[in-house]
């Protein structure tokens, strides 16, 4: 069915929704209001301000919300229950503890950030943090460099894995937002995610370990392993790639010469939310299972990885309201055409509203949201290749990314863990994401050149 489009005056449509997002602004930055209420009030101050309906504007919420999650809820949902049992069976300090043991002690940056580029793809940032920097802080005892030496790596390799590589809440968000499958997300996302992670992490983590000395913490001369024995690396790595393969697999069976049959196959399993409950049962069993987890602990497991689903999914639901006002109101057949004359790129467009979006409110999530949510409302974004859409949505990944600073929760939560003061966490932390951001629009204009 055609949807329904609101052929509001130009004027009126574009200076309601230039009120509806400063006031979004101001709720958020100025009187501290919850986003989800926020984003719901300014969508609604789009509708009125540009003379939709009233009708159409309850509407276009309902359908906001649930065009919005039919497409990401299950997959967050999922993609968190995995991450739980990686977390709690010690598969994460498995993968490194491995790959330091592999790399050895002087190379250890690289063996934290490649660990960090693989569980940031199931894991949500926060748990990572929390499971990780322990093992930051144990290579530390040994070399006596500064912890930014090994934390940055693993902080960059944690944060390009969310920003780029599905199944994360991130980048499905933006996937489904511009209509991207998530084989081809991964394409793209994995090289973003690699080169994004040896810049931010392994050249500019080098740089700063060695010009700024942060101690080690006193709280992180306490030994750091489990007495429980962890799961083998081969098994984690095997269990933690299902997903990945299985997707990557639907979508090479379409361009490929296969029977219809095994083609078929593939197709389903490769279907995200198919292959992620293939991965999670995958995971309850060889991680839990089998290394002696009972029934009632994988449930609590699950029920503690799902509570902060619920926030990020109401947040991701609010955002899209905003989107599909933005789309109905009419207002990207208006300022399409405008971006299209311009001489900006619409991939560099979209990086800086995530960009500006981030450096203002300070949630990546809401940054991605309305981000993607604008660019999708112009028909001339959706006509390009799915290739450039995919490049977009890593742009908009990266610009939700750069510019961490003070009004960003990861902000005080690396600063807290390293124990270093806000002009550090600014001096490391904030680079490290701006180069995340920057690395990613560059590599996601040179793939669009050639979309």
């Amino acid at each position: 069915m055609e949807e329904m489009v609101f052929a509001a005056d130009p004027v009126r449509l574009i200076a309601a929704a230039v009120v509806g997002i400063a006031v979004l602004l101001i709720l958020i930055i100025r009187f501290k209001l919850h986003p989800i209420i926020s984003m719901m009030l300014s969508a609604v101050i789009i509708g009125v301000g540009a003379g939709m309906p009233l009708s159409m504007i309850s509407e276009t919420v309902e359908k906001g919300v649930g065009k919005t999650l039919q497409g990401i809820a299950l997959l967050v949902g999922l993609g968190s229950m995995f991450g739980g049992i990686l977390e709690a069976s010690g598969g994460a300090q498995k993968i490194a503890e491995t790959l330091i043991d592999k790399f050895g002690q002087k190379k250890a940056g690289w063996a934290l950030g490649i660990t960090g580029l693989v569980i940031g793809t199931t894991v949500f940032f926060e748990a990572g943090v929390v499971v990780l920097i322990p093992l930051v802080f144990s290579v530390v005892r040994t070399t006596k460099k500064s912890t930014l030496y090994y934390a940055i790596p693993l902080l960059a390799g944690l944060a390009s894995g969310y920003a780029f590589v599905p199944p994360s809440a991130g980048s499905v968000l933006t996937a489904n937002a511009l209509d991207v499958n998530l084989g081809m997300m991964i394409m793209v996302g994995v090289p973003i995610a690699i080169i994004s992670m040896l810049i931010a992490g392994i050249i500019w983590g080098g740089f700063i370990g060695n010009k700024i000395f942060a101690a080690l913490p006193e709280d992180g001369n306490e030994n750091v392993h489990s007495e429980k024995e962890l799961p083998p690396f081969g098994l984690v790595l095997s269990v933690v790639l299902i997903p990945l393969v299985l997707i990557l697999l639907g979508t090479i069976s379409k361009y490929v010469a296969i029977p219809q049959l095994i083609a078929d196959i593939l197709g389903f399993v490769g279907k995200p939310f198919f292959a992620l409950t293939i991965a999670t049962l995958a995971a309850m069993y060889f991680l839990g299972i089998r290394r002696g987890f009972t029934g009632a602990q994988i449930k609590a497991i699950f029920d503690k990885s799902l509570k902060p689903t619920g926030m990020i999914l109401l947040v991701i639901a609010s955002g899209g309201v905003i989107r599909w006002m933005l789309q109905d109101s009419g207002l990207g057949n208006i300022i399409g055409p405008i971006l299209e004359s311009s001489s900006m790129p619409l991939i560099l467009i979209a990086f800086l509203i995530a960009l500006l979006v981030r450096a203002s409110v300070g949630s990546s999530i809401v940054a991605m949201t309305m981000a993607s949510g604008i660019m999708a409302s112009m028909p001339a974004v959706m006509e390009t290749s799915m290739l450039y859409r995919a490049a977009m949505c890593c742009a908009i990944c990266g610009g939700a990314t750069a510019l961490s600073h003070v009004n960003d929760a990861g902000f005080w939560l690396v600063g807290t863990f390293l124990h270093i003061d806000e002009k550090t966490t600014l001096k490391s932390w904030t680079v490290m994401e701006t180069l995340i951001g920057i690395s990613a629009l560059i590599v996601s204009m040179i793939i669009s050149i050639v979309a």
